[in-house]
């Protein structure tokens, strides 16, 4: 029977006796330190997803693609098992920001992980999807809960030159013409 002492060191552990390492006992620990392991490398590694929902998809992508040039991402691994909806993300969202005729499908599943992603630094990434109403003059809405995704979105409008006027600091609400003279309203919803 091998008894542990702490502080307890990979080194020490990897020089018990072989028939230790090799029992079933062992072998779970070492399992037990690899799932470890492999967890902290996915968790240090997976990017931070910002999500944006917007009134119109197809302008949506016109706007992230055409005029903030972003570059496309892939879905990031946690997003294929649903990770958002199992938290209970949105649960939380508010009605007012929600699409005024709930039945009508726009052709995406608020719970499927697709959408429109894209690149905003090395490790954030932006996840755009439906689910936001027009705003008034049928303007279009883009409403995001996190003010620093909004502030990347500011500063990449800035940097490109687009016509744009800040209407709120806090919570952070601005809007910006399109090359169609569409404007869209980019606004933080605060809790």
């Amino acid at each position: 029977m091998v008894v542990l002492q702490f502080p307890f060191t990979l080194g020490a552990f990897f020089s018990l006796p072989l028939d230790t390492l090799l029992s079933t006992q062992g072998i779970m620990v070492m399992l037990l330190v690899a799932y470890a392991g492999a967890m902290w490398m996915f968790l240090t590694s997976a990017p931070k997803v910002h999500t944006i929902m917007v009134s119109d998809m197809e302008i949506a992508r016109q706007f992230y693609e055409g005029l903030l040039d972003l570059p496309t991402a892939d879905i990031p691994l946690h997003y294929y098992y649903n990770y958002e909806q199992s938290m209970g993300v949105t649960a939380g969202i508010d009605p007012l920001y929600m699409s005024a005729s709930p039945g009508i499908s726009s052709g995406r599943n608020l719970n499927a992980p697709d959408g429109l992603w894209y690149q905003l630094k090395k490790n954030n990434q932006l996840h755009v999807i439906s689910g936001a109403n027009l705003g008034k003059k049928n303007q279009q809405r883009h409403v995001c809960f996190d003010r620093d995704c909004l502030e990347q979105v500011l500063m990449r409008v800035e940097m490109r030159g687009l016509k744009h006027k800040i209407r709120n600091q806090k919570p952070l609400n601005f809007l910006v013409k399109d090359l169609e003279e569409r404007v869209i309203e980019m606004a933080e919803v605060s809790n």
